[in-house]
């Protein structure tokens, strides 16, 4: 039996009781539909692709997706749908069709030559790219609703404010952003909170582009963005709050402590530091869902782990911070991605000009994966904040929550439920 006999054997075998609405188009024209009305097409260009279904090397999958080598075709909600069947009936899957997995804490050492190159591979791609797909102001994080029904730009603004308002900022508070991006959040705190704002980035792409903004928006007397790895700010007890946004990623396991012993050399006695990170939902750090986690290390995010929230508030605590409020975002960074997938897919022919067409389906499918992840509740992200004891005293705090939600005198805003991800909206 030749191994497109064996491949096809296979998919009739485990799809008999219930055929996946899936068509397979082979590099010579021949194709195959396995249910009535097909939503998803696999164009096999290469006797390869086959070769790595039939023996498992599922590894070499989304290599082949990458290439061209293997097309797929359909809505990105129906083929990461198709992956998971496959995956069930399989017992493995494609990781083209579902590129949902928490990201593993695999071999590779943080230092600072490492790091600064795996930032650079991954937001160096193009402002241009980014800014196909990201808000105006360049928030690549979690957005934050109150009802569901706001566009991207309000909700990212919600976002900062949300952040601001736990760090209860003042005019002539001292901040300082550690991985502050393209700069949204400290031009947004100097300009709506009257505060002095440092932005640090390891990317020279963010670094020009916030320092450019900055100047444009007349924040440079507010505002100083620097290139600079968080390890080498200098300085002790000098802010009066910190934020860090989308740094777990980065940080590493082993360099937790590292840095949040910085955070505290840099943060002021009784000041406050808002952690807001993906986190991993299984209560011992282990992978959820289907996996994935190989291709978005080689093709999107070198280095990336994820921890669980014991394990950040093991390290919080062990700095000597203090945990003071927890709130965790999962229905809200599903929303975003699915916003960010459906504005890339919206712009896919500028996206292969800037980046190229590689790097554009590799994009698609990981945005797409990683809202499914969200949604299903195998990846969440977590705003930890927390605060710097003043000497052997614990530090003052508000008595409720209330100073979170009211803004500008107005009374908390009560929004309808969350729920599941409505991909067709």
């Amino acid at each position: 039996m030749s191994l497109r006999q064996r491949f096809l054997s296979s998919l009739k075998r485990f799809g008999s009781s219930d055929p996946l609405p899936l068509r397979i188009v082979f590099w010579d024209g021949d194709s195959f539909d396995f249910g009535s009305d097909p939503t998803v097409t696999l164009t096999i260009r290469s006797p390869a692709v086959v070769r790595s279904f039939v023996t498992g090397r599922i590894d070499r999958l989304g290599d082949a997706y990458a290439t061209g080598d293997l097309l797929v075709d359909g809505t990105v909600h129906d083929i990461l749908q198709i992956g998971i069947q496959l995956a069930e009936r399989f017992g493995r899957i494609s990781r083209l069709a579902a590129i949902a997995r928490p990201l593993q804490p695999l071999r590779f050492r943080h230092s600072r030559r490492n790091d600064a190159a795996a930032i650079t591979r991954h937001y160096d791609v193009s402002n241009d790219f980014y800014r196909l797909w990201l808000d105006d102001s360049m928030t690549y994080s979690c957005a934050y609703f109150l009802t569901g029904t706001e566009d991207i730009d309000r909700a990212q603004e919600q976002k900062v404010d949300h952040i601001c308002r736990k760090l209860r900022l003042r005019p002539g508070h001292t901040i300082l952003d550690i991985g502050c991006g393209w700069g949204g959040l400290v031009r947004r705190a100097a300009s709506r909170y009257g505060v002095k704002a440092v932005g640090v980035t390891n990317s020279p792409a963010q670094y020009h582009y916030a320092c450019d903004r900055v100047a444009a928006d007349g924040l440079g007397d507010a505002v100083e963005i620097r290139l600079e790895d968080y390890r080498d700010i200098p300085g002790a007890a000098i802010f009066d709050k910190i934020v860090s946004v989308g740094m777990y990623e980065h940080v590493g396991f082993d360099n937790l402590p590292v840095y949040f012993e910085t955070i505290v050399r840099l943060l002021k006695p009784g000041g406050a530091l808002l952690n807001h990170g993906i986190i991993a939902t299984d209560p011992e750090g282990r992978s959820q869902g289907p996996p994935g986690g190989e291709f978005i290390d080689r093709h999107v995010f070198p280095g990336g782990a994820l921890p669980n929230l014991p394990r950040v508030f093991h390290e919080v605590m062990r700095s000597g911070l203090e945990p003071v409020d927890v709130e965790d975002l999962r229905p809200h960074y599903a929303r975003t991605l699915l916003f960010w997938v459906k504005r890339l897919e919206a712009n896919a022919q500028a996206a292969a000009d800037v980046a190229g067409i590689e790097r554009y389906r590799v994009w698609r499918i990981y945005l797409a994966g990683m809202a499914l992840a969200f949604d299903r509740g195998w990846l969440s992200v977590a705003q930890v904040l927390t605060y710097k004891p003043c000497g052997d005293r614990p530090s003052p705090r508000p008595w409720t929550r209330d100073y979170q939600y009211v803004a500008e005198g107005n009374p908390p805003h009560v929004g309808p439920m969350s729920g599941a991800l409505d991909w067709a909206s």
